[in-house]
């Protein structure tokens, strides 16, 4: 079997609600643009991945995908993932993450129908469910992180994280309220999005360890190990780093290396696709730590993260981050959460959930190829 075609197909997507997870960046509801990519065989079969995001654009990064990373497909086995892989990471200078990631995932979703199975019973299922939390936007007052946090819990979820507004005093006042209100028993995270220097990362740390948050995420600048190693020698919560910026494994060894993080973080859209996310989530196990798995930044990109989440041991939860319309678009249904908020092992071969094909059809705005 040989790759005989790749091509990105962009359409549009309109209407995205307005959203904020940083007080520096206000994402109003706009328009933005995903691109269907198709790896065509010469025995017929096809394997499909979404590029783009809400906030990036397809169109941004498509072109890079026909100049850079088809030619490296063309002609090929799709089923050489792992020499593929290699090949287009090495072109980490000319494309970034999310345009390898585009490609490995639709491999992969070659790969399982091929064979007739689903992708994470290609890597070894280890569980055919896995808790889901939800994960919050900006709120304007400490009342709208209360009342989404009780909405969350009502709708059988098993936690919530806040992407609180960035003030020390005032993110643990909303971390105080919203722990109140949802009781003792229920998972709380906080993701504060690079906020503070250190010596508010420790007061912000304290206060919610008392508060028995389960993780204190991204307290300090994305690139400080130096200060998030610090951090951690003064706080018992797990403090979680590496989601960004943007990379690759061998990114994570000066965090392990310097004791910089409890534990790692990452998608597929930002480390490369499902086959450098698995090589993370091994790593990770390596050091008897656990991978959480961050949303995808599109639909499909969450069922990837979804396999891979079924197929490794050392990962806790689904994320889905609020609100969901902004971030779930394009496929003909979206990953279930049954009533004990638990997503369930995909059992379709492949990625198991198709592309909406007429919705592509009908927001077409070009084929590139």
């Amino acid at each position: 079997m040989k790759i005989t075609d790749v091509t990105v197909t962009l359409f549009k997507w309109e209407n995205i609600p307005t959203k904020s997870y940083d007080h520096e960046v206000k994402i109003v509801g706009t328009n933005s643009d995903l691109g269907l990519v198709r790896i065509t065989t010469d025995e017929g079969i096809e394997g499909h991945a979404l590029l783009g995001l809400c906030v990036h654009p397809a169109s941004l990064e498509a072109p890079y995908i026909i100049r850079f990373l088809k030619p490296i497909l063309m002609g090929q086995n799709p089923l050489d993932r792992e020499r593929l892989f290699q090949r287009m990471q090495k072109m980490r200078a000319q494309v970034s993450t999310q345009v390898v990631c585009a490609l490995d995932i639709a491999l992969w979703d070659l790969a399982g129908k091929i064979s007739g199975l689903p992708i994470h019973a290609l890597m070894g299922t280890f569980r055919d469910k896995i808790p889901v939390y939800a994960s919050s936007e900006i709120h304007d007052t400490i009342d709208g992180y209360v009342q989404q946090a009780l909405a969350v819990k009502e709708a059988g979820l098993h936690g919530y994280k806040l992407h609180p507004k960035q003030n020390w005093r005032d993110d643990i006042a909303a971390c105080q309220a919203v722990r109140a209100a949802v009781g003792d028993d229920f998972n709380l995270m906080l993701d504060s999005r690079f906020a503070y220097d250190l010596g508010e990362a420790v007061k912000v740390g304290r206060a919610i360890e008392e508060l028995g948050f389960l993780w204190y995420e991204d307290p300090l600048p994305m690139t400080d190990i130096y200060n998030t190693a610090k951090l951690r020698e003064k706080l018992d919560i797990p403090v979680m780093a590496t989601e960004f910026p943007t990379g690759w494994l061998d990114d994570y060894a000066p965090w392990i290396m310097n004791k910089a993080t409890d534990m790692l973080r990452g998608d597929v859209l930002l480390k490369g696709g499902i086959t450098s996310l698995l090589k993370i989530a091994h790593l990770a196990e390596a050091f008897a730590m656990k991978l959480e798995i961050h949303h995808g930044g599109n639909a499909l990109n969450d069922v990837a993260n979804l396999h891979i989440q079924m197929a490794i041991p050392n990962t806790t939860f689904m994320e889905v981050l609020l609100p969901h319309e902004a971030w779930w678009h394009g496929l003909v249904e979206d990953i279930e959460i049954d009533k004990q908020g638990y997503a369930h092992a995909p059992t379709k071969p492949g990625l198991g959930y198709d592309i909406d094909l007429e919705l592509v059809e009908r927001e077409k705005i070009t084929v590139l190829s």
